[in-house]
């Protein structure tokens, strides 16, 4: 920069020195400008002096500084890889000692169930069911859980149709509503913007809890009947409607046999009627105030809607959230309140098959809260949970009935 100014300097000078009595003044003006230039330069040598003294001062302090964060960091995630491996270790040790101890079977008789003093007579009810396949499984643990989403409310059910020939997934948000999602399959229904993939079919009539059923190409779910109480904790009567998915109208409705009803299980307090399938057909669990205590199951036909048989299980209403049937063996799921770890702590087997001793109590894995609903594809061997809006998916391990635990 100094030596453009002198440059300019001197072509001015040479140009002013053809005017006669310039030169000094020129010569004047140029020196102020340069002294003034120079000035400028020392404060800018001046200034990036001290700016880099600054930085190097800085530099000095930060470098010790951050030899120390890094120690802090290295220790900080050292101890946190010991606590996660005293945690894990923990873990195990919790879950052998659950195996080393196993909840005592539910094996409670009621008067009902014995058939003494009570017990009305309707045909059909309490006895032992004969099985129409030779599904002869029960189960043995939850091998795996694998959370799909969140999506929706806390309560609500999504699953498959067991005996359908696509992929499609049906996912019913919450306990009083009248509109279906259905994706195409799975993986829309991962996507981010899941909804937008999704088809919606919308029923007559809002449903009833979270008891519904996708079986065979038809939405099985309750209603309250016309001008029916408005909810509370009992329930005179339920009608029970089958909806045909594709043609999109109600086929066949029927009220279900049963007075008094009252929910099934005392953590879902919304539910009233649980459809349930399995390889044998189509089930329903539910209560009444005639027994309060005990979970009644029954025995359905998927084209009429009529009640072939009817028991009166040991498993009792306090404490549980869902349940389900495989093989016609049901088994009911208990938790607490605050939700925990939730465990089958009651099965009951409608053939007499396996007997509640023999039967495994498994613990399910650690989730977020407590089940909503349950749904058992007996062609995956696999549950469909919907846990506090998160919608998973429980793969099972199978043993026979009859084999040795």
């Amino acid at each position: 920069m100094a030596a453009r100014a002198a440059l300019l300097g001197l072509w001015l000078l040479s140009c002013w020195g053809r005017v006669p009595g310039q030169q000094p003044h020129l010569v004047e003006y140029l020196e102020r400008r340069l002294a003034a230039l120079e000035e400028r330069l020392a404060q800018c040598q001046d200034q990036s002096s001290r700016h880099a003294a600054e930085l190097r001062d800085f530099k000095n302090k930060m470098l010790p500084l951050l030899e120390v964060a890094e120690k802090e960091r290295e220790a900080l995630r050292a101890e946190a890889d010991s606590v996660a491996g005293r945690v894990d270790r923990l873990e195990r040790e919790v879950d052998y000692l659950e195996t080393q101890n196993p909840a005592p079977p539910c094996v409670e008789i009621d008067e009902k169930v014995a058939g003494g003093p009570g017990t009305k007579g309707k045909g059909r009810r309490n006895e032992k069911y004969d099985m129409v396949t030779d599904c002869g499984y029960t189960i043995s643990q939850v091998r795996s859980m694998k959370i799909l989403k969140r999506f929706g409310g806390p309560t609500g059910l999504w699953t498959k149709d067991p005996l359908g020939q696509t992929e499609k997934i049906y996912v019913l948000d919450g306990t009083q509503n009248d509109t279906a999602f259905v994706f195409p399959r799975l993986r829309d229904f991962t996507l981010a913007m899941a909804a937008r993939k999704a088809s919606r079919v919308r029923v007559p009539f809002p449903w009833v809890g979270t008891g519904q059923l996708v079986y065979g190409g038809f939405l099985y779910f309750a209603r309250r009947p016309p001008g029916g109480p408005g909810g509370g904790g009992e329930m005179n009567t339920l009608q029970l409607i089958k909806f045909h998915l594709a043609n999109r109208t109600v086929v066949d409705s029927s009220v279900f046999p049963a007075e008094g009803l009252i929910p099934p299980y005392s953590l879902t307090a919304d539910t009233y009627i649980d459809l349930a399938a399995d390889e044998e057909g189509l089930w329903a669990v539910y209560a009444t105030q005639e027994d309060d205590r005990h979970l009644c199951l029954a025995k359905l036909d998927p084209q009429t809607l009529d009640t072939e048989q009817q028991w009166d299980t040991p498993c009792p209403r306090e404490n549980a959230e869902a349940a389900f049937v495989i093989c016609g063996t049901l088994y009911v799921v208990y938790n607490t309140r605050p939700a925990s770890r939730a465990r089958i702590q009651c099965s009951f087997d409608a053939s007499g098959t396996l007997s509640p001793e023999r039967a495994a109590l498994p613990y399910f894995p650690r989730r977020y809260g407590a089940h909503a609903s349950l749904r058992y594809n007996p062609r995956e061997r696999q549950l469909y949970a919907w846990d506090d809006g998160y919608q998973i998916v429980y793969k099972l391990e199978m043993r026979r009935k009859d084999e040795e635990v």
